[in-house]
């Protein structure tokens, strides 16, 4: 690879991880050609990119992307698969499904709004992460909860809540 072709590639990276929210890194190192075909064609039925570059590559493209990428740049030893996704989660679940299978793509770390993630341990818990609309989700759920059961009892007991207005008004 001469010069041009290595500052093309990093030019791509630099986009790619200028517009990325979500990135995982993964080593797929220990899994065989088939295996990453195969992984491959999982990542794509779930919408995720997969692409492989030389860390050195990596590295400059995102010192040149202007986000901090923390400890995430110490990952970058071995083989490195990146994973983008607009799903916070489903690398993760990707990458936990396809070792069902037997074969174990390692995941090295993870940069997802900023945060973090670090070694192979984290990926339950960011199989489990939620989105934005789901925590909104639940929220306007919370919320509307006391008015619901408000409203429930008042449609439940109308008689006993329309007797007590009515004799209320009647003493006045």
């Amino acid at each position: 690879m001469n010069r041009e072709e290595k500052n093309a590639e990093i030019a791509v990276l630099t986009e790619k991880f200028k517009t990325a929210n979500v990135l995982y890194i993964a080593d797929t190192s220990s899994i065989g050609a088939i295996d990453t075909n195969n992984f491959r064609r999982e990542l794509f039925k779930n919408g995720i990119q997969m692409l492989v570059a030389k860390n050195t590559l990596i590295l400059k493209a995102m010192r040149n992307s202007g986000k901090d990428f923390g400890e995430l740049e110490g990952a970058l030893k071995g083989t490195s698969a990146l994973l983008f996704s607009d799903n916070m989660k489903a690398p993760a679940q990707a990458i936990l499904k396809f070792r069902k299978k037997g074969t174990r793509p390692s995941l090295k770390g993870a940069y997802i709004d900023t945060a973090v993630y670090i070694g192979d341990n984290q990926l339950e818990a960011l199989s489990t992460l939620k989105s934005k609309e789901d925590l909104l989700g639940e929220i306007l759920g919370l919320l509307q909860s006391p008015a619901r059961n408000v409203i429930s009892a008042l449609q439940s007991g109308g008689g006993k809540l329309a007797g007590i207005v009515k004799t209320l008004s009647e003493k006045n």
